[in-house]
């Protein structure tokens, strides 16, 4: 008996562990095939693709000068007589900033004068014989016909003598009209860098520094530099926003008039020119100013969502659901501006992409489930 125990006994006991081994694994089994069934694919958010623009700016700086800017100097040799305005004033057009006294010139004008009625004297002289001999040589035989044409010839030679007195006695009048400094336009002068009493010319000591600056200030002129890649956004006309940190960024307007319509060989930029309204002379030219470009493209592209935009290892795709099956196509993208993307690649108007694409969702994978945005 001791001896079929020790036998039965090993027995009954593998008998009863194959019995638990299995009646787990078909436990196991049914468990997994339920936890499975209850598993639910996500929907994936999809959208259509459509056409747009994006609106949007870039900050450049850029410089205010004034519309106009002068540097007025002497025209002759003189000495300043008289100084009408200085640094601050405002001016006219036409109106007298400055007297010069130069005594030579109104000797010259005296000379020239003295020659002017001369020559008019002389002229009269020979055009009154040259009448006298004409009406004579109306009697056949008075007069001959070589004496007539000296007495004409006299009178042109003694005309033309006149003429050149006349040239020369205004260029002294033009010269002594340069004695007194004008204001070309409207403005305010900025500099003054002579005094009553200073020598001033054309040449040598006292012409190295102008007698006065003058800017027109109600007008200025906004300077910027758009580098290259954004030139093709640009046109007359376009209203531009910028600010000045001076004036703690309050905004200003102006309006892009002027475009160099080429590039700067060395900044590889375009220059341009905004007029701004100033008749309040907030601004001051030299003002560096923060300038809003817009980027307003004339042609609508494909826009899409900055989600939508998968940046793999192996590029940037889209996540197109085409024949319920997602496909990657490669993009290339353009400007972004408040979520939104351009992109550029194999696209059709009304293709169905993923909002949200990640590298989760696989390429030519099943995508049967897709809710529609």
């Amino acid at each position: 008996m001791n001896s079929g125990f020790r036998i039965t006994f090993p027995l009954l006991s593998a008998m009863i562990i194959t019995a638990g081994l299995y009646s787990c694994s078909s436990s196991g089994a049914k468990e997994g095939k339920d936890t499975s069934a209850s598993v639910t694919v996500p929907p994936l958010d999809v959208f259509s693709l459509e056409k747009g623009s994006l609106s949007s700016s870039i900050q450049i700086p850029g410089e205010l000068i004034a519309f106009q800017q002068v540097d007025l100097y002497a025209k002759v040799s003189s000495f300043i007589k008289k100084m009408n305005v200085d640094v601050g004033s405002e001016v006219t057009t036409g109106q007298i900033l400055a007297t010069m006294e130069a005594p030579e010139i109104n000797s010259q004008l005296s000379g020239a004068e003295s020659r002017l009625k001369s020559q008019e004297a002389i002229y009269l002289s020979s055009k009154a014989t040259y009448d006298r001999l004409l009406e004579t040589s109306k009697t056949p035989g008075t007069i001959s016909q070589n004496d007539l044409d000296v007495a004409f010839a006299r009178q042109k030679s003694d005309l033309a003598q006149l003429d050149a007195a006349k040239a020369a006695h205004r260029e002294v009048g033009d010269n002594r009209n340069y004695l007194e400094i004008r204001a070309p336009f409207n403005g305010v002068i900025t500099a003054r860098n002579v005094s009553a009493g200073a020598y001033v010319g054309p040449s040598g000591k006292g012409s190295e520094m102008p007698i006065f600056t003058l800017q027109e200030q109600k007008k200025l002129r906004l300077v910027v530099s758009v580098p290259e890649a954004y030139t093709s956004y640009l046109s007359n006309q376009s209203d531009v926003n910028f600010t000045v940190r001076s004036l703690a960024n309050k905004p200003f307007k102006g309006k892009v008039i002027r475009l160099a319509g080429a590039l700067d060989r060395k900044l590889r930029s375009q220059h341009i020119e905004i007029d701004v309204a100033n008749n309040d002379k907030t601004l001051l030219p030299g003002m560096v100013a923060e300038v809003a470009i817009p980027l307003n493209s004339s042609t609508s592209n494909f826009v899409v969502p900055s989600t939508a935009v998968l940046n793999s290892t192996k590029g940037v795709f889209v996540v197109k659901v085409q024949d319920k099956k997602t496909k990657w196509v490669p993009v290339t993208i353009g400007r972004s501006e408040n979520g939104k993307t351009e992109v550029f690649g194999d696209l059709t108007a009304g293709d169905t992409l993923i909002t949200v694409a990640s590298e989760e969702v696989r390429d030519d994978a099943p995508a049967t489930n897709v809710k529609v945005k």
